[in-house]
């Protein structure tokens, strides 16, 4: 590894998360090519400066020092590394790869190893503070990988977030976010469950949200995301197909560490009956539809008198 100053970012992925954090990176004044499977994707960023590749075997091929990755699940970053014209085709020595997708760190040990027999560095780069984060700037971010390489491309990653921290060698940056999705999980769970007594009761949920979001039970979940699901707002910053995905991840690392984590699969079966409802492309707070369906009811808007709402039974179920 040179330890150059990284000037030109290569970046793959421009979904709700990429495109923000691409257009800061220009924005700090780096060199910017982009590759994106859906080509239209790429449109926003050309125009905001960006260069685009036709390939990513040919934005390797282009020279950058730094190719960040944001796709969706562990075979997408596989196919974007090995796959046909992927990045290793194209990758010149020196290079740093920094994936900020969520996927499995035994899967990100195993990529790290085979980079690095091409004098590739891998910096699994998870990031947590959903597109609004990703839009200012304020993302948190979970690096793993060798120290040298972090400290090479610290100015990337504060062009993109701003509470950033090694954690630890290759694969701990997918450890940790998956830790953090169980945090989400639950956390978020116990804020639905919160509403629907409160809702059920009679509390106002307005009153309920600006009363426990300032004490001990308060949470960026409820304070984001309370008054969406009482307003009905159900629109994504990250959406549960994608917490499905990343509880998946969990599952399968807690059982290669014989770890039994009981809350986390509750709020994983509060989020597949929710996608089982048509919500998989919804914001997570859309857990609390399948709440509302279990217990036969509806949240009143948080501007409205508290109520008990309405809604058809669909019995108890067990989740």
């Amino acid at each position: 590894m040179t330890g150059k100053k990284i000037q030109h970012i290569g970046y793959i992925g421009l979904g709700i998360m990429g495109t923000p954090m691409a257009i800061n990176l220009l924005q700090a004044g780096f060199r910017v090519t982009v590759w994106n499977r859906t080509a239209s994707k790429c449109r926003s960023l050309k125009d905001a400066g960006a260069g685009v590749a036709d390939s990513p075997r040919e934005l390797a091929r282009s020279g950058p020092d730094a190719i960040c990755i944001n796709v969706t699940d562990t075979p997408d970053v596989e196919s974007v590394l090995f796959g046909n014209q992927g990045v290793a085709e194209g990758a010149q020595p020196g290079l740093i790869v920094i994936d900020h997708s969520t996927i499995s760190p035994q899967a990100t040990q195993r990529f790290s190893e085979q980079l690095a027999e091409q004098d590739v560095t891998l910096l699994d780069a998870p990031v947590s503070g959903g597109d609004v984060g990703a839009r200012r700037g304020t993302l948190s971010i979970m690096v793993g990988g060798p120290k040298e390489a972090f400290d090479q491309c610290l100015t990337v990653f504060e062009a993109v977030g701003e509470r950033i921290t090694h954690v630890g060698g290759p694969g701990m940056g997918q450890v940790c976010k998956a830790c953090n999705q169980i945090a989400v999980s639950c956390t978020l769970m116990g804020v639905c469950e919160a509403m629907a007594l409160a809702s059920k009761s009679g509390l106002s949920l307005k009153k309920m949200v600006e009363v426990v979001a300032a004490g001990a039970g308060g949470s960026w979940q409820l304070a984001n995301l309370g008054p969406k699901i009482a307003a009905g707002d159900d629109q994504p910053g990250f959406m549960i197909d994608l917490v499905l995905k990343d509880l998946a991840i969990v599952a399968k690392s807690a059982e290669a560490q014989r770890l039994t984590l009981s809350g986390t699969e509750v709020a994983r079966r509060y989020f597949q009956r929710a996608a089982d409802q048509g919500h998989g492309r919804s914001g997570t707070q859309a857990m609390a539809r399948a709440i509302e369906r279990i217990n036969g009811f509806t949240y009143p808007s948080a501007e409205s008198p508290a109520g008990e709402g309405s809604g058809g039974m669909d019995g108890q179920a067990a989740i």
